[in-house]
């Protein structure tokens, strides 16, 4: 799984018909801290994510078992939008409020 943020939405009129009807999405994969680190992708968005949001991805072989992406074209898939993240006892993330430093 991949921890990213939503950067924006994709658009493309012309494509493989599997990938009729999905929401692409661009994102970023961050660090430990939230900050840009890694490569941009192109995700298929299986949950309603949107701009901002820290999301869950899935890559490779795993972004094609959910029910939306069964059977279907893809690399990426956001499977979860992100409301906490805890570490060392302690939340370093609450989408509420943001990264807390």
């Amino acid at each position: 799984m991949i921890l990213a943020k939503v950067l924006g939405t994709v658009v493309s009129t012309r494509k493989d018909a599997g990938l009729s009807g999905l929401k692409l999405l661009l994102a970023r994969e961050v660090d430990g801290k939230f900050q840009p680190a890694g490569n941009q992708v192109v995700a298929v968005d299986a949950v309603g994510a949107g701009e901002g949001e820290i999301v869950l991805i899935a890559a490779g072989s795993s972004a094609r078992l959910t029910e939306v992406t069964k059977d279907r074209p893809v690399d990426h898939v956001i499977c979860g939008i992100v409301d906490a993240v805890e570490q060392d006892g302690r939340d370093v993330y609450l989408k509420s409020v943001g990264v807390e430093r």
